[in-house]
């Protein structure tokens, strides 16, 4: 037997959160072709892999890498990492299907500028993802906020029934060409005032899809556990999965409440499918958020658009060189971005190590100083969190980043190492593999990558893109109910 590709003696963790064993493996036409003893085979590419870890391509649920894949479409920050499949239109916000009238809204501004959305229509951005050949396979969701920019006038009120009408057939319509599900941002002002009965009637067009619900919650601070309700409620309104965003207990005053909110989550597993993605870090990132200026933990600028020479500097040091209060040195630097340090470590662990969380990065592309989850959520997963802190075996990790991730979103014949399987693969070493972007030098590739196959093509290896760009768009597949247990 002649492969494209043979991998000889690789230890396979083949992303069904099962021990790992050592096998070759030997692909052909973009797909896995055999696992075993293939030790008589021939190949045109052939890979020594011992003392390596072959996994299934880390497939990144939580991304906003929405207009990047097509502007940027080696995506660098992710195939560095292993990443093999991103999910963009997270948290309401989506490239597509956007008309706009004006600058995008905050958020949407973390996608970039006006100029960045010139898709009308999901088929639109479809087509482009498809004529931009990213190095990155990609699925999208569709953004609830972006829905609300094309067809209200202020988004600072909840719809009216013509607009929520509206809404609804360009949601029906992106799920016809393919649309993995909707996505909504309601902690966001451009969300907030949106009543939960106008989420109500836009999740009954995923109903007859079996698409999925996710959300970036209406709150992750004090409130938490009546925003899970909430999202819980719509959820089982539409008949449809439940993926919240980012899970996370925000703000000092909300430490140590990760116990409760998984209970929370486990309660509803038992009689609807729910899940929930996290990013392996004790900060977040986003805009900057007048309403979460506070001085009980630590605020770094990212950009500015009224002052970009401070990006990278932390807000209270701004303030003090201006001589204004915290609140006022914000204002000033309006629109901008910031990490906050806001979270407290115990909290992140529980919940990363939840046997119903997925891993995702929620790295933000377009920031000129970004958080380093861009670069290293899924190597700090592999080489902090499960092989220096012992959090979960490693398979485990594998699992959370592969099979459970592509089951959860319906990416038929990806997640797993199986043959027949689409050939998405990444090569690792256990003991080299770590995260090296930090927050003062966040761009930096992960170390220990060694190999990186998208569809079967070698895109990535020994710390280098080689130009090659493979990936493909990926529409829903099936009815997304079939990729979740209840506990």
């Amino acid at each position: 037997m002649q492969y494209d590709t043979l991998i000889r003696q690789a230890l396979i963790m083949d992303g069904r959160n099962t021990p790992g064993y050592v096998a070759d493996v030997g692909l052909r036409d973009g797909r896995i072709e055999a696992i075993g003893d293939l030790s008589a085979a021939l190949a045109t590419h052939v890979i020594d892999a011992r003392g390596r870890v072959l996994a299934p391509g880390f497939i990144d649920v939580h991304t906003h890498d929405d207009t990047v894949v097509i502007r940027q479409p080696q995506m660098l920050p992710k195939l560095s990492q292993g990443v093999t499949t991103v999910i963009v239109g997270n948290c309401g916000i989506s490239a597509s299907p956007v008309s706009l009238r004006a600058e995008p809204p905050d958020p949407m501004n973390l996608l970039g500028p006006r100029e960045a959305f010139t898709y009308p229509r999901f088929a639109d951005y479809r087509a482009a993802v498809e004529r931009a050949q990213p190095a990155v396979n990609v699925a999208a969701l569709i953004g609830h906020t972006a829905l609300r920019s094309n067809h209200m006038d202020d988004l600072h009120r909840s719809a009216t029934f013509d607009e929520i009408a509206a809404m609804r057939v360009q949601l029906r319509e992106s799920l016809e060409d393919g649309a993995l599900g909707l996505s909504t941002g309601l902690a966001y002002a451009s969300a907030f005032n949106a009543e939960t009965d106008e989420v109500l009637q836009l999740s009954e067009e995923l109903t007859a899809f079996g698409a999925v619900y996710t959300t970036h919650l209406r709150s992750e601070f004090e409130p938490v556990l009546a925003a899970m309700d909430e999202a819980f409620l719509i959820g089982r309104h539409a008949q449809v999965p439940v993926i919240i965003s980012h899970l996370k207990c925000a703000g000092a005053g909300n430490w140590g409440r990760s116990p409760q909110l998984l209970a929370a989550l486990e309660q509803a597993a038992k009689t609807h499918p729910v899940g929930c993605d996290c990013y392996p870090y004790a900060a977040s990132s986003s805009t900057l958020d007048l309403k979460q200026v506070t001085d009980a933990f630590r605020i770094t600028i990212t950009w500015s658009t009224a002052h970009p020479e401070m990006g990278g500097r932390d807000l209270q040091a701004i303030a003090a060189e201006w001589d204004v209060s915290l609140m006022d040195a914000a204002r000033r630097l309006q629109p901008a971005g910031a990490v906050y340090y806001g979270m407290d470590e115990a909290d992140v662990r529980r919940i990363l190590a939840h046997p119903l969380s997925m891993v995702g990065s929620d790295g933000l592309p377009e920031d000129p100083f970004p958080h380093p989850r861009l670069w290293g959520a899924f190597p700090r997963v592999l080489g902090h969190f499960s092989r220096d802190v012992g959090l979960f075996p490693l398979h485990t990790a594998v699992h959370k980043m592969t099979g459970l991730s592509a089951a959860r979103f319906g990416l038929s014949e990806r997640g797993e190492i199986r043959v027949g399987h689409w050939a998405d693969l990444v090569l690792f070493d256990p003991l080299r593999v770590r995260d090296v972007a930090d927050f003062k030098a966040p761009q930096q590739a992960a170390e220990g990558i060694d190999g990186v196959w998208v569809n079967g093509v070698l895109s990535y290896s020994d710390g280098q893109s080689n130009g090659q760009r493979p990936g493909r768009f990926l529409a829903r597949s099936g009815d997304l109910r079939a990729g979740f247990s209840t506990l």
